[in-house]
């Protein structure tokens, strides 16, 4: 975000492009501009994975079987950083990490085509 945001890009491109909302872009722009590179270091806290209810668990499921472009994206299939990226910009959940989104998504049965999970591909 800060890199696009040094090449011009405006806040609503860039969160468009990152699949977040203009108001986290403006935040982590500003955290680097008052801590410079210590504000783009990972934050854990630590401690258990969070649970997802299981209203979370059904929506990820269910837009994890729909094709991209059904939610007006630019790309014929999902991998784990994409959809993960998708869920938190759509407030669906606060954070989820690839694994994470990898062993809900088998624990709910969700496969793709010819059978093979979901694979962490950019």
């Amino acid at each position: 975000m800060v890199l696009l945001s040094a090449q011009g890009m405006d806040t609503a491109q860039i969160a468009e492009v990152t699949f977040t909302s203009p108001d986290r872009v403006r935040d982590v722009i500003h955290n680097f501009n008052a801590d410079g590179f210590d504000s783009l270091g990972p934050k854990y806290a630590g401690g258990r994975p969070p649970k997802f209810d299981t209203a979370q668990r059904e929506q990820i499921k269910q837009i994890a079987l729909a094709r991209p472009g059904d939610h007006g994206l630019p790309f014929s299939t999902w991998s784990l950083s994409k959809l993960a990226d998708y869920l938190v910009a759509q407030g669906v959940v606060e954070d989820i990490s690839h694994e994470g989104l990898r062993m809900l998504l088998r624990d709910e049965g969700v496969s793709f085509p010819g059978g093979q999970d979901l694979e962490d591909q950019h």
